[in-house]
């Protein structure tokens, strides 16, 4: 199967992918490919490979092998800073926002302009500024903490924060690692809710453990077992997957 096969463009095509440390092949000749509009969920077992996947994306790890398509550009030879200006961007398992910051203020750093030198020089918080902040602080249930400082948020909050940083990049490939650990279970209700409202613009990738997180959000789940694909369909397709049972649902 090819990125474009029976005529089908995908926002992101992963072929034959490969990187190997000191001999040992944490990613194995890996393939999938991620429709428009997508969430894609990536589980296995702790060192299977899903965190090195999102890193071989986001260019902080060099592919091996393999290709890396994004909108049909090859992504494994730009750096990471290149493959977020082409629409990619990435949230890591820590939150990492600017906590001496207000909420506002960590949504406008964000914000597009003000990104390079010369950008955050003439950067000027004028109507568009303050109302994409304002869009982007309803969607991601902060409205009322705009002027709260950010480490006063609570550790849900804080990665709704990190999500909001990404979104206002308007980025058109999301990819999140874990992004509920350590919430409540109401916390974690409305991140699905909220995932689920971005997928409108966007394709969403996402590392988790949650199944039943995974179960409210995934419209495909990718099973990764040694750097491979071990099975890959609906929820329920790899729930009852014996593959997946043996090796990963069974622990």
């Amino acid at each position: 199967m090819t990125a474009t096969s029976m005529g089908k463009d995908f926002v992101l095509s992963v072929e034959g992918l490969t990187v190997s440390f000191d001999g040992f092949k944490a990613v194995n000749d890996l393939s999938f490919y991620v429709d428009e509009n997508e969430i894609r969920v990536i589980i296995g077992p702790n060192g299977a490979g899903k965190t090195t996947v999102l890193d071989l994306i986001c260019g902080r790890t060099r592919a091996t092998e393999g290709s890396i398509k994004f909108r049909g550009k090859e992504l494994t030879k730009l750096k990471e800073h290149q493959i977020v200006h082409a629409g990619v961007g990435r949230k890591f398992q820590n939150p990492s926002i600017y906590e001496d910051l207000t909420v506002f203020e960590n949504l406008e750093i964000s914000f597009p302009r003000g990104r390079n030198v010369f950008g955050a020089l003439m950067f000027k918080r004028d109507k568009e500024v303050i109302d994409k902040v304002h869009e982007i602080a309803e969607l991601i249930f902060l409205k009322d903490d705009l002027n709260k400082q950010a480490a006063l948020l609570s550790h849900g909050q804080k990665q709704w924060l990190e999500i909001g940083m990404l979104l206002i990049q308007d980025p058109e490939l999301l990819m999140l690692d874990e992004p509920v650990a350590g919430m409540s279970v109401a916390e974690r209700k409305l991140t699905a809710e909220l995932l689920n409202k971005i997928t409108k613009d966007r394709s969403v990738i996402v590392i988790e453990h949650d199944m039943q997180f995974v179960a409210d959000i995934a419209n495909r789940v990718t099973v990764l077992h040694q750097g491979k694909v071990l099975s890959e369909g609906s929820m329920d397709k790899v729930q009852n997957d014996p593959k997946v049972k043996e090796v990963y649902l069974g622990h």
